[in-house]
């Protein structure tokens, strides 16, 4: 595995649980939240946008260098 790779899966794991911590947070607060399993789908949806996001764009940002 590359490293540009390897990059945009650690950024799209940490999108993910970022997520999954506000969300947490949120529930703390009070609030009822939207449930375990649709946070984790939502989280999983977060991580592949992200993963996605950050491989197309440090490509576009390296060329700019």
């Amino acid at each position: 595995m590359d490293a540009r790779t390897k990059s945009a899966l650690l950024w799209g794991a940490v999108a993910a649980l970022t997520f999954l911590v506000l969300h947490q947070g949120y529930v703390l607060l009070g609030n009822t939240g939207i449930g375990l399993l649709p946070a984790v789908g939502v989280a999983v949806v977060v991580g592949v946008v992200a993963t996605g996001a950050s491989y197309v764009g440090e490509r576009r940002l390296r060329s700019r260098e």
